[in-house]
Formats: C-alpha cells, sequence, structure tokens
C-alpha cells in the first residue's frame, strides 16, 4: 500500500511538473489580446476603492496566458469567482484577500463576475489547447447551472431576487446562448453540457418575458430586481427603489434581439419595451460635469460633480430609475429617502452612481430598425 502511495504521489508530481511547464511556454508566446471589456466592471471597483492607493504592475492584454493564470488563483472551489478584482494586476492573491477580506471573496455574479471570466478562459482555451482553462470553464459553467433558481432567475450580491442589474440575468443569458449556439469558444463542451445550457437558458428567457412589468394593462420595461416567485419589482439597496430602469431594459431587449425566429411573446415584449423608451424618454435637458477639489469616499474619489442644465437641442436621455405608473424619474440617498432633482442627491451618490444615461439611443436609432426589418423579412 505505501508504495502504491508513493507511485500516485511520483506520478502526480510528474504530471503537475509537465502542466507547469506547458504553462510556461505558454506564457513566452505571442497571441492575439482578448478583450477585457466584459470585465471592466469589476476591475474598475477594485481600481476605484481596494487599489486606488497602490501602483501594482500590470499585465498587458495580450498576456492572456498570465491573466486567465490570475483567474484560475480566484476561482473557488464552488466555481465561481469573486467579484472586484483586477485581473490584469499582477498582485499576490494572499494580499488581495487581506485587503478585501474572507467575504469578499465568495463566488457571485454581481458586477459582470462569473459568467465573463469563464468566456475569457474559453477564448484563452481555444488558443493555447491547455486543458487546465477548459476544466475552469466546465467547472464554472457547473456552478452557473447549480445556482440557477427553480423559476429560472439568478441572483446577485445585494437582494435574494432575480438580478438584472450589474449584468447578471442578461451576462448569464448571453454567455449560456454562446454555449447553446457552440459559438467557437463552446464549440468542444459536450453534448450534455450543451443540453443543460440551453434549458438553463429557455427557463431564464421564460421569467423575463413574465417579469415585464405591466401598467394599465399595457407592457413597459424591467426593474433592476425582480421577485423569484411573484415577479414583482423589488428593492435592492437603499437607494435602489421598485421602477422601470432604463439601462437594464435596454440591456434585455438588446439581448432579445438576439433571438433568431422569435416567437410572439418575445416579439410583443420588445415592441412595448421600445414604446416605453419613446414614452419615457426626456427632453431639453442635459448633465455637465464641473470640477471640484478632489474629494474621496468610500468607494470613489470624486473629481468632478455632476449638474443638469437646461438645453432644448440636447438629445433624449433617461433616468436610471423612472416611477412605475408615471414614468417620473426620481433618485434616491443611502438613507432610502426618493428625490425628483439631482441637486437633492448627496455628493457621494450623486457622483458615484449613474443616474441618468443614453442607454436605449443605440435601440431607437439603429438596432430596432434593423432588427424590425430583418423580422419582417422572415414573415
Amino acid at each position: 500500500m505505501k508504495i502504491s502511495a508513493l507511485l500516485i504521489f511520483y506520478f502526480f508530481a510528474i504530471g503537475l511538473c509537465e502542466a507547469n511547464d506547458k504553462v510556461e511556454a505558454a506564457k513566452a508566446q505571442t497571441y492575439q489580446a482578448i478583450d477585457l471589456h466584459p470585465l471592466r466592471d469589476g476591475m474598475s471597483h477594485w481600481r476605484k476603492r481596494y487599489g486606488r492607493d497602490r501602483n501594482d504592475p500590470m499585465y498587458d492584454p495580450s498576456q492572456i496566458v498570465h491573466i486567465a493564470e490570475n483567474m484560475l488563483a480566484y476561482q473557488n472551489a464552488d466555481g465561481g469567482w469573486p467579484n472586484n478584482v483586477d485581473w490584469q494586476a499582477q498582485i499576490d492573491p494572499d494580499t488581495v484577500r487581506a485587503i478585501k477580506g474572507e467575504r469578499r471573496m465568495i463566488s457571485t455574479f454581481d458586477n459582470h463576475n462569473t459568467f465573463s471570466q469563464i468566456d475569457y478562459l474559453a477564448k484563452v482555451y481555444i488558443a493555447t489547447d491547455l486543458t487546465r482553462y477548459r476544466n475552469a470553464v466546465e467547472r464554472g459553467l457547473e456552478y452557473i447551472l447549480r445556482e440557477q433558481h427553480p423559476t429560472g432567475g439568478w441572483r446577485g450580491w445585494d437582494v435574494d431576487a432575480i438580478t438584472y442589474n450589474d449584468g447578471v440575468m442578461v451576462g448569464i443569458m448571453i454567455l449560456l446562448k454562446d454555449v447553446a449556439d457552440r459559438k467557437p469558444q463552446f464549440a468542444w463542451t459536450s453534448d450534455e453540457l450543451h443540453a443543460k445550457a440551453k434549458a438553463a437558458l429557455d427557463r431564464a428567457v421564460d421569467v423575463t418575458l413574465k417579469c415585464q412589468i405591466v401598467v394599465q394593462g399595457k407592457k413597459t420595461g424591467w426593474c433592476q430586481q425582480h421577485d423569484h416567485i411573484t415577479h414583482k419589482p423589488v428593492k435592492a439597496r437603499t437607494y435602489e427603489l421598485p421602477s422601470i430602469t432604463a439601462g437594464q431594459t435596454a440591456k434585455i431587449v438588446h439581448f432579445l434581439m438576439r433571438i433568431e425566429n422569435p416567437g410572439p411573446e418575445i416579439i410583443e415584449a420588445i415592441e412595448s419595451a421600445v414604446q416605453w423608451f419613446h414614452d419615457a424618454k426626456i427632453e431639453g435637458i442635459r448633465l455637465k460635469r464641473v470640477e471640484i477639489d478632489p474629494t474621496r469616499f468610500r468607494n470613489h474619489t470624486a473629481t468632478t460633480d455632476l449638474i443638469v442644465v437646461k438645453d432644448p437641442d440636447a438629445p433624449p436621455l433617461w433616468a436610471r430609475f423612472h416611477e412605475i405608473g408615471t414614468n417620473r424619474p426620481f433618485m434616491a440617498n443611502r438613507d432610502g429617502n426618493k428625490v425628483y432633482s439631482l441637486s437633492e442627491v448627496a455628493l457621494e451618490r450623486r457622483t458615484g452612481y449613474a443616474w441618468y444615461g443614453y442607454w436605449p439611443a443605440r435601440i431607437l436609432e439603429k438596432d430596432y430598425p434593423m432588427w424590425k426589418n430583418k423580422n419582417r423579412r422572415q414573415e
């Protein structure tokens, strides 16, 4: 028995050395950079908060193996990843854990997390043919499948509800659609994993359609979070009150327009949301940035303030939160009190949160007309 154990350890050590040699050889090769944009949210949170006083050396985007090894170092035993890590930073993971604390190292989909690492590592696997990255992708996908709520949704960090904020639902649905469509980075997936991904995607699309907010018999848009069972809009953080959210609605519509041969329910959802964009648009104002003395807050440092100015020539924009039933734009402070002008929001929240934006503009100007024309031809 002792000899068998020694042999097992010997061959394990040999295999580990060979794997390390392959990684080092891959690091020495030249690769085309893989887009890090899907990971920008979590990386930005690190740089604005945890890493703002640091000066860590950074990997170049073309150093895809180095970045992939960074990701492997943080993958949790459950297959997911912690959020708000700078994947380009050359920093010891134990140092990151000490800075953030163990609670902030648990797996989550918050801030476009976990599904973005899975997609990145899948592309690194295709580029390098190193099975360690494929294995990490499979573990990540299994984590996503396990974490899906029976009614079809995934939760974020802030509240146990179907979460569209921070790209959670849409990001996962895009990933699963890429797996189901056998996009190049997922062409290798097993038939079993492919079938599981497709089934999970179908449930997620179904619950998304059920979550669309209805006002006086008309479908409108979506909230940032919805109840798993009732599908009603729910509150998340104190300043994130139930509402129709233009940004999340735009992301959902973008995703739904990617579905080939959409059925009548999907078509109705898109058409209704587009009409809501028209109904809720805000005209005659624009946002103006003004320089201020740097003001340090817990999560960011403000160097400019935001004010709303009248401008009859300004393009239409939308608020992050529109009241359900009136479409009136509103904001809220950390105390949970609703306000109706940006000037009533405290500086920390005014400069640390996107209260207005142009999220639906591309849909109205380009994407929706193209989608409409395409589906008209298919009828």
